[in-house]
């Protein structure tokens, strides 16, 4: 991290004290909340300078032992003079919806439409059409809960245990990589309680 970017995030939290910085892999972090998402990035922009946008993204955040229920958005940007970025920073719950910054930066609407289409965040914003997907797919591909439907459909042939002949009658059936056995994994916090 270098001292310009640092410098950064310490104005920001100056100009919006309900932000909170940290380091995270040689980058500062600021969280902001998302009440403060859209005024965040006007600050960033008009008092910062960081006039460049580089990359909107999401994640899945859900706790352990619960799947699906935050996502995380993640804002970056650059000052073009010190060629330092900032790294904003908000939650998502269920049931809220993220405000859209295209109004800042044009270019950061299709990065959001590319969240809330793999990620299912509601967006607040001037086109929330669909982006990559089909109106009809369902589901969102890059949450932790989505299961890969076409490895689900095909039969999986199995594997042979060693000792095990090959005119064996009938082999155990494996499940294919990236399907889960129903019974393993992280419960849904609806099931904990």
């Amino acid at each position: 991290m270098t001292a310009a970017s640092a410098e950064l995030a310490a104005r920001m939290v100056d100009l919006l004290p309900s932000g909170a910085t940290k380091s995270a892999f040689a980058q500062s972090v600021v969280a902001v909340p998302l009440a403060d998402w859209v005024t965040a990035a006007r600050l960033a922009r008009d008092e910062l300078g960081c006039t460049l946008f580089d990359w909107l993204g999401a994640e899945d955040a859900g706790r352990p032992g619960a799947v699906g229920e935050r996502h995380t958005v993640l804002l970056h940007v650059v000052s073009p003079a010190s060629r330092d970025g900032l790294l904003l920073r908000t939650e998502v719950g269920v049931g809220e919806e993220l405000p859209s910054v295209a109004a800042v930066w044009a270019g950061a609407a299709w990065h959001e439409r590319e969240a809330a289409e793999m990620f299912g965040l509601a967006l607040v914003g001037p086109e929330p059409a669909h982006l990559l997907l089909s109106e009809t797919f369902a589901g969102h591909p890059l949450r932790k809960d989505f299961v890969l439907a076409s490895r689900v459909v095909r039969p999986w042939p199995g594997a042979l245990e060693p000792g095990e002949s090959t005119a064996a009658p009938s082999r155990r059936r494996l499940a294919p990589p990236g399907v889960p056995d129903p019974s393993w994994g992280p419960r849904r916090e609806e099931e904990q309680s």
